[in-house]
């Protein structure tokens, strides 16, 4: 799950660097995709051996949360485009997905 959540992130967040960033905001706009970025790197760390980063799993949730649930409110109050609604739609599937798979680790002393 997290290897696949990395992959993903870094095929969707690459391109990002090829559109232009809103002027008054590049400095923003650029920080939240390297920081994104960075998060990919964690997933795929995690992701090789998930009982031993288990700690770190839920900032990962926080990650997919920060962004979902804010784009999906400014969305829904027509504030957000709708294309961010399936990224957002995902980022939220896979905070619960890495909700689960914490679960299901096996707790170590």
């Amino acid at each position: 799950m997290f290897r696949g959540a990395a992959i993903y992130g870094v095929l969707v967040l690459t391109p990002m660097y090829a559109v232009a960033a809103p002027a008054d905001r590049a400095d923003t706009y650029y920080g939240f995709i390297g920081c994104a970025l960075v998060f990919q790197w964690l997933f795929w760390i995690i992701g090789g051996d998930p009982n031993r980063y288990r700690a770190l799993i839920l900032p990962c949730v926080a990650e997919k949360l920060v962004y979902a649930v804010p784009a999906l409110a400014l969305a829904a109050q027509g504030r957000a485009p709708t294309l961010v609604i399936p990224f957002a739609i995902m980022d939220l599937l896979l905070g619960i997905g890495f909700l689960f798979a914490r679960s299901r680790l096996r707790l170590t002393a």
